[in-house]
């Protein structure tokens, strides 16, 4: 005979744990009994579903190491004053863009967001069931030093193509090596019909080739990144000074 105890560890064995927890929902509510067979089926059929989608953002949110816990699309202040349109936004919350394989270049002052806004961005497509992995681009670099050192470079490369979006913080904060270039060439390369970037800079766009320094690496790098992207150019007073004057 089939016992209550018996089914539920069928279903664990089976990693059904949401329809296992609504089952014991329903045998415990009597007021259940009142609705049909189907009805109660597609109840636990939902709870597992949902049980899965939420375990999926939470594996892909800590996959992703977001540093800012805050970031949110719904966070975000728009107005010219910040270079923020709420419907140009909301368009790439959707996450076309990911499909198509086109990058989003978010350049301006220090302090106006642009890791926010990126992070933000991460986040939503997490709920879409989207990978992502974030990266201030000088821990990136030092990562892929360390792997090329123990042998694990092709390794690395391969990790991160893996990922449907990549975020690289804080790029054109420090000189950049000729191999470092050559790093960040490789990822750029590896990501054109694999996925997308999400780039926060300082430096504005037209500074970036300079910045890269190796002409014929640059052209080829610029290529690839600006070709169809998404440019933002945050502005106005520093979102750190905003949210101080908030404190006080």
């Amino acid at each position: 005979m089939m016992t209550l105890s018996t089914l539920n560890h069928q279903l664990a064995t089976l990693g059904l744990d949401g329809f296992k927890s609504s089952l014991s929902l329903q045998m415990e509510d009597t007021s259940y009994t009142k609705l049909s067979f189907e009805e109660r089926l597609y109840m636990l059929l939902e709870s597992e579903m949902n049980d899965r989608v939420n375990k999926k953002i939470k594996r892909l949110s800590a996959q992703a190491k977001l540093k800012d816990r805050q970031a949110a699309l719904e966070n975000l202040e728009y107005g010219s004053k910040r270079g923020l349109d709420r419907s140009y936004i909301l368009s790439l919350a959707t996450c076309e863009y990911v499909q198509r394989h086109q990058n989003i270049l978010i350049t301006g002052p220090t302090g106006v967001g642009k890791s926010f806004l990126a992070q933000a961005l991460g986040k939503r497509a997490i709920h879409e069931g989207i990978s992502v992995r974030y990266y201030r681009v000088s821990h990136l670099l030092e990562e892929i030093k360390a792997a090329r050192a123990s042998g694990n470079y092709t390794k690395i490369l391969t990790t991160l193509s893996r990922y449907a979006i990549l975020i690289l913080d804080d790029f054109g904060v420090t000189p950049l090596k000729n191999d470092e270039v050559n790093d960040l060439f490789e990822i750029i390369e590896e990501r054109m019909f694999n996925g997308a970037i999400i780039m926060t800079a300082q430096l504005p766009i037209k500074e970036w080739h300079a910045y890269l320094g190796n002409e014929t690496i640059a052209d080829a790098m610029m290529d690839r990144l600006i070709h169809s992207a998404h440019k933002i150019e945050l502005k106005g007073e520093s979102m750190r000074k905003l949210l101080a004057k908030k404190e006080d």
